[in-house]
């Protein structure tokens, strides 16, 4: 599968604070991509640069495979920041057929798309309606359409969710789901680690300017997991011990062990199995994508504070 988007070295210096310090990583076209860090990390700075607001001090940045013209490129690019960017006196239609025409679409081109979209997120009746009057949830679905109604090759969704009752927040991903197959990229930035596991295929953690995770959900899941599984028993047996697992869990039937190193989940299984026990359930835990965060942007962040005590 052939890139969208590539991103070689790049630096980006405010002062003496290093916003984004030799991030390196690319997205294939057609998926969903993550772009995950705490507040401050650098992600609004590399999302900037990706669009072209601001220049990176150092790198490059190569856009469906030639170098980035921001003035040319930004057409094929869709961006919903986290800071909503309407204007709150203009009437809802007007500003959508505004905003499509800035992205190089004609007025019958335009027309045609903003029902389309209106009609598709039940929008219809708000054409005359002032973004002033809105809520913030309908805010955010106007938002979500100004940003893809001209069929850009890279959306780009800033917190796409915040405000939505769950009935939107299902529509919108859905909609999510349908322009990634239909050709489009999505980069989609977010605290929310459910909704990152739920929706994108590959992610990118950034902490402190710096890259620190970088793979497929499902790569990562398995490289932070720690051998332990969840087993049911129709029955508890007298002994739970073995030298094959530690329980760490013990809820009547229900147990959380850890397999010891040099055993193997048959181990465990053979020793419930040898007290004549009925085990009706046996899966391993994976750690959550919140799990990891924290794990990795505490162990990141303690290890900078230590390098700043030794200088």
């Amino acid at each position: 599968m052939s890139k969208i988007l590539e991103l070689e070295a790049l630096r980006k210096y405010y002062a003496t604070q290093k916003a984004v310090d030799d991030i390196s990583f690319s997205i294939e076209k057609g998926s969903i991509f993550g772009l995950l860090g705490p507040n401050g990390a650098g992600k609004t700075t590399l999302l900037r640069m990706i669009t072209g607001i601001f220049y990176p001090d150092m790198g490059q940045i190569t856009f469906d495979g030639k170098p980035f013209d921001p003035l040319n490129d930004i057409r094929m690019i869709g961006y919903m920041p986290e800071e909503r960017g309407l204007y709150k006196k203009m009437k809802i239609g007007e500003q959508a057929l505004y905003l499509a025409q800035l992205k190089g679409l004609s007025r019958n081109e335009a027309m045609e798309k903003i029902k389309y979209w209106f009609k598709k997120l039940e929008m219809e009746t708000w054409w005359n309606k002032k973004v002033e009057d809105l809520s913030k949830g309908m805010s955010q679905k106007l938002q979500f359409v100004t940003t893809v109604l001209h069929e850009p090759k890279l959306i780009i969704l800033d917190e796409p969710f915040s405000g939505l009752d769950p009935l939107n927040a299902n529509l919108i991903k859905d909609e999510i789901f349908g322009l990634a197959q239909r050709g489009s990229t999505v980069i989609f930035s977010t605290h929310r680690m459910e909704q990152v596991e739920e929706i994108c295929d590959h992610i990118v953690l950034v902490n402190l300017g710096k890259k620190v995770l970088d793979g497929s959900v499902a790569e990562i899941k398995q490289k932070f997991k720690e051998n332990q599984f969840k087993i049911r028993l129709q029955e508890k047996p007298t002994n739970t011990n073995s030298d094959a697992f530690s329980v760490l869990e013990d809820h009547s039937n229900d147990l959380v062990v850890k397999i010891h190193e040099g055993f193997r989940s048959n181990d465990v299984l053979m020793h419930f199995l040898q007290q004549g026990t009925t085990i009706e359930s046996f899966h391993e835990i994976l750690p959550s994508l919140n799990e990891i965060f924290i794990r990795i942007v505490e162990g990141s962040s303690a290890l900078t504070r230590s390098f700043q005590k030794v200088d």
